[in-house]
């Protein structure tokens, strides 16, 4: 009797943790594929060319507070992807403007493109390797 109740229990553990890890890779967004994308990759001289349009595009910094701080792109609006408010943020913005979106090195900025081009942004555009890449490079930085 113990020998199944023993059993039972662990049955019933294992199909909950099962059902837990079935559950969370459901809530989990796909991955950005190259398939799936529907954003631009630009280059760091593409990246500055567009940004020096100021009246028509828009420089978002997905980074956080403090990696801004620490130094950023003339011109650029902070949005923190991780910020628990990042999706109501980034609903607030005119989906008719031209993005051009980065973050450390180009991950975050990716989900954020993803992001934005799941919710109506049509003109958003990724800066490659992203603020590291635009150091490297030797462009302008602000404190």
């Amino acid at each position: 009797m113990k020998s199944s109740l023993l059993v039972l229990t662990l049955c019933c553990m294992a199909f909950a943790d099962a059902r837990a890890a079935a559950e969370s890779t459901v809530k989990a967004p796909p991955p950005v594929t190259a398939e799936s994308k529907k954003f631009k990759d630009v280059d760091v001289a593409q990246f500055d060319a567009l940004r020096l349009q100021k009246e028509k595009v828009v420089l978002l910094d997905v980074r956080t507070p403090e990696e801004y701080a620490a130094g950023h792109i003339p011109g650029s609006v902070l949005l923190d992807f991780r910020s628990p408010k990042f999706a109501d943020e980034l609903a607030k913005l005119p989906r008719e403007k031209q993005y051009l979106v980065h973050c450390a090195v180009g991950g975050r900025s990716a989900k954020a493109c993803d992001q934005m081009s799941r919710i109506g942004f049509t003109n958003v555009l990724n800066l490659k390797g992203g603020f590291k890449a635009w150091q490297a490079e030797g462009k302008p930085v602000e404190k």
